[in-house]
């Protein structure tokens, strides 16, 4: 390595020619490629220097003092590479969370005879804290759930992960929506950290009679659209939100279906959408859906994304998930 240095020196020295330039550059990218420390690079030189021509000797004890400088920066350097290998390390985990996260949210929307459903779940950054849960019970009642988690990233991938689990289990039991969050909120008040909470609406439809049960736990409750009255409403529906108090009950709500009507369940990624200066008024985003519900529950879902994504300039501040029921 020295002596090809010694030789591009040269021939530097002697002509100071662009092709030695160029050379050297390859030879900076290498010593980077091998790890080659900046006061390695300088002793080399110096040791070069030496043997090329006689010194005087305040240049040489220059060399010592320019090497004791890049010391720092050599350690420096090498701490940044370090730092580097860590975050490739830590980026290629989080996409192995995010294909994780990715298959716990790839519920195919139940398709169901007299209901039409569509959803639109977009995450805000790679990772989301909205969660959607569909589970079809038999052939007359299917239940939904709608729910976000504080905070982003891998903390809430793991707490939706465990609530995923913990629902397939709860289901099975065939509960109440007000006993899934009786007995959710034990599980997420015992094992996720208390700094974290979780905002969710469960509930069940029943094919048979188009009615609709439901209970809330400190989640945004949503609308429901009158297709006779031409009107939209806010769901009732409140409950603390899982994890922030030990025994908290869910009271339970039921509403019932005509020809038309339409459920939008949501999260605050849609209500509390910033655009620009100011945030979504709730009357406005009542004014975008009602343009809407003359289409698919599909097409409804897509349309109002694209809509204030538009509004928003084509920022995404928080995570975006919508459900809309339609009965047929």
């Amino acid at each position: 390595m020295q002596a090809q240095y010694k030789e591009i020196l040269q021939a530097y020295l002697e002509g100071r020619g662009e092709t030695q330039l160029y050379l050297a550059q390859q030879l900076g990218k290498w010593f980077l490629k091998q790890n080659v420390a900046p006061e390695e690079i300088i002793d080399m030189h110096l040791h070069t220097m030496e043997e090329m021509v006689d010194m005087p000797e305040p240049v040489r004890e220059s060399f010592q003092l320019l090497t004791e400088v890049m010391i720092e920066y050599g350690n420096t350097y090498r701490e940044h590479r370090s730092l580097r290998s860590r975050q490739k390390q830590l980026e290629s985990e989080i996409e192995v969370a995010v294909t994780m996260q990715q298959t716990l949210l790839s519920e195919k929307v139940p398709s169901l005879e007299g209901v039409d459903i569509g959803l639109v779940s977009v995450p805000a950054k790679k990772m989301s804290g909205d969660y959607y849960h569909f589970v079809r019970h038999d052939a007359d009642l299917f239940s939904v759930a709608i729910a976000d988690i504080t905070g982003k990233g891998i903390p809430a991938a793991l707490c939706m992960s465990m609530i995923k689990y913990a629902m397939d289990c709860l289901y099975l039991t065939r509960l109440d929506p007000s006993e899934i969050l009786f007995f959710l909120n034990g599980i997420v008040e015992r094992n996720i950290d208390p700094s974290m909470f979780v905002t969710m609406l469960c509930g069940c439809y029943c094919l048979e009679s188009h009615h609709f049960r439901y209970a809330v736990a400190g989640h945004e409750p949503g609308f429901l659209y009158r297709a006779k009255e031409e009107t939209f409403y806010d769901l009732a529906g409140q409950g603390i939100a899982l994890g922030v108090k030990r025994g908290a009950k869910y009271p339970e709500y039921s509403i019932g279906l005509e020809e038309g009507d339409l459920l939008i369940l949501l999260t605050d990624g849609v209500t509390e959408r910033k655009m620009g200066e100011r945030f979504l008024q709730r009357e406005e985003l009542i004014g975008y859906l009602q343009a809407e519900v003359g289409r698919s529950a599909q097409e409804i879902a897509d349309n109002l994304y694209r809509r204030l994504l538009e509004l928003s300039h084509f920022e995404l501040p928080d995570d975006h998930t919508m459900i809309v029921i339609r009965r047929a």
